[in-house]
């Protein structure tokens, strides 16, 4: 807990199992909760996780990361969190930074702060390949063009939010692939939430997930329709839903398809467990 809010950690998840325990070493004793969200595995992602004592909920069939955080954010909601971060369980991303971006958020200062791979130029000394940094920038550039905003970067999966911003936003119009990252931040820029950004060393590593340039190119092009999509709305020449108040929201959403009984009976006990295990990492 920060000032006064209870603080969510979710990690979308998919075959994470040779990284999960080594990120979960790293998140801080102030997380009130911390959820792992399974997009059906086929390693012993869920089985670990338990062990580690997190909260886990399965999706009955692989959805997609899109998908996965819309899971992420709903239960992280349900239990009551009033800040909410997703780190990837890839270990990718430091969870060290966690009590930082969710004070920015805690303290009113921010709605939303990013993780930025870009910021202390770290993405290329981390081992991003060089196509990914290159494509990085020039979408960056595009979006901030167009989005009339100025971030590092659009593209990291290190992100932390309010209460008030999973519960306004209409997520569930978005992708469920992931592209949805992207569309959650031009959502963020159109409805008015403040952005802050904040230095992050990335590794890459064969063990940590990377999508493959076939997707890194849908992902691209993914990237400019929403770009521009929101230019489009911005000048009145269409309506979507995407960036309507009106839009379908995650209260709204089915959940029919993960069992949301899997671990709500075990919360506390797992919590209890999971401070025991980050705190076991300095003893």
């Amino acid at each position: 807990m920060i000032n006064g809010k209870r603080i969510a950690v979710v990690m979308p998840a998919y075959n994470a199992e040779r990284t999960l325990e080594a990120t979960v070493g790293e998140l801080p004793e102030m997380a009130d909760i911390c959820i792992l969200v399974d997009d059906r595995s086929t390693d012993r992602t869920v089985e670990l996780a338990r062990k580690l004592g997190l909260q886990v909920f399965q999706h009955d069939r692989n959805y997609g990361y899109g998908r996965n955080q819309q899971t992420c954010y709903r239960e992280a909601l349900a239990a009551g969190a009033d800040v909410v971060i997703m780190v990837h369980p890839d270990y990718q991303y430091t969870p060290l930074l966690i009590t930082a971006m969710a004070s920015m958020i805690a303290y009113d200062v921010y709605d939303v702060v990013l993780g930025s791979r870009i910021i202390g130029g770290g993405a290329l000394r981390g081992g991003m390949p060089m196509y990914k940094y290159i494509s990085n920038r020039l979408l960056t550039a595009f979006e901030n063009l167009f989005l009339r905003v100025k971030l590092s970067e659009y593209h990291t999966g290190y992100r932390a939010f309010s209460r008030k911003v999973l519960t306004e936003l209409p997520l569930l119009e978005n992708s469920d692939d992931f592209v949805f990252d992207n569309q959650m931040l031009a959502q963020c820029v159109h409805f008015g939430f403040r952005i802050g950004e904040v230095s992050c060393p990335t590794k890459y590593f064969k063990e940590a997930s990377s999508i493959n340039f076939r997707r890194s190119v849908e992902y691209g092009l993914g990237v400019l329709a929403t770009t521009l999509q929101y230019a489009l709305q911005s000048t009145g020449l269409v309506k979507l839903p995407m960036f309507s108040p009106k839009g379908r929201k995650l209260e709204a959403g089915d959940d029919a398809y993960y069992d949301r009984r899997t671990d709500r009976q075990n919360t506390d006990r797992q919590s209890d467990v999971a401070r025991a295990a980050i705190s076991g990492r300095d003893s």
